[in-house]
């Protein structure tokens, strides 16, 4: 284990809001700014790794690949996220060592694309769910199920959109590399959207048309690593039960068996805040110390004064 590790996973919508304008000077700004701290936090003396979501990024990317089609082959999914992964981790290694320079910190810092491998039997290709790209009508979307084979679903009567599978995330294949990386002192940003996801098949790793939940992601990657803490910064303070109800109440600490009991009453929906607290699970249940949900401008409140929700193995 490397002493004082954290992996930090920034959200997708921290970079790119959905109701932000969605220009790259404000990608930059909002990046900077969580950079900042993340400089302050480096600072103190931890040692950290970054990873990030692609959403809604990637998607994009898809609708780009749709627009320009008739005159540019579309690239793959796996080739989209690698595209994301490219794109994002510059942009955050820059702001971080830009603002690592601004405080006299002499660091390098580096972004990897990185591959996830999944199993080609889970079952998340047989029953996608994860919406991306650009909404359709229901005589696009039938068309595009009968020349593409994509999956289509309707969402939340807004327009048709394809679903892709979202299949669990097993191991990092630069691991290794990663591992490296740290122990020459080098900041690492690394399986960003979740990794590209690939499957094992006549000995040769093979991208495949999925998406990797990035959280689930950034627990396996922190489980590999042996880091003490999960930071996941998302777009709330704090992790709340009766969300949105007259019922919402914050939760500030609590333990592993806590957070799972409240998950079984349903109280963290699939679309939300399921998958962070599922990577919190089994991150504290195969050895990690501590996992800390809260937002990127709360990053050192939540580290050093006990801000955000806070959960423990017991």
């Amino acid at each position: 284990m490397v002493k004082g590790l954290d992996v930090i996973a920034l959200g997708g919508n921290a970079i790119l809001p959905k109701s932000g304008t969605g220009t790259i000077e404000e990608q930059r700004r909002l990046t900077s700014a969580t950079m900042k701290q993340v400089a302050q936090f480096i600072l103190s003396g931890r040692n950290v790794v970054l990873t990030h979501g692609n959403g809604p990024i990637v998607g994009n990317i898809v609708e780009r690949n749709e627009a320009v089609k008739d005159k540019i082959p579309p690239m793959p999914l796996d080739i989209c996220g690698a595209d994301s992964q490219g794109g994002i981790g510059y942009m955050i290694q820059q702001c971080l060592l830009n603002e690592l320079m601004a405080i006299g910190q002499k660091r390098e810092v580096v972004s990897l694309v990185s591959q996830v491998i999944v199993s080609e039997d889970d079952g998340a290709f047989s029953n996608p769910t994860k919406p991306i790209g650009p909404f359709y009508t229901k005589e696009q979307a039938e068309e595009l199920k009968r020349v593409k084979g994509w999956e289509m679903r309707e969402d939340s009567n807004r327009g048709y959109r394809r679903v892709v599978p979202s299949p669990r995330p097993l191991e990092i294949v630069e691991l290794e590399v990663i591992k490296r990386l740290i122990d020459s002192g080098v900041i690492v940003v690394a399986v960003g959207g979740g990794g590209v996801p690939v499957i094992k098949k006549k000995g040769k790793l093979v991208g495949v048309e999925a998406v990797v939940d990035k959280d689930r992601a950034a627990s396996v990657l922190a489980k590999m690593l042996g880091a003490e803490r999960l930071i996941i910064l998302t777009n709330v303070p704090v992790v709340y039960t009766g969300y949105g109800t007259e019922a919402q109440r914050a939760i500030e600490r609590a333990t592993v068996t806590e957070i799972k009991e409240l998950y079984k009453l349903g109280e963290f929906p699939a679309g939300s805040m399921g998958p962070k607290i599922e990577a919190a699970i089994d991150f504290l249940q195969t050895g990690g110390r501590e996992v800390i949900i809260s937002e990127p401008t709360m990053l050192l409140e939540a580290c050093n004064n006990g801000a955000g929700t806070h959960i423990y193995p017991e």
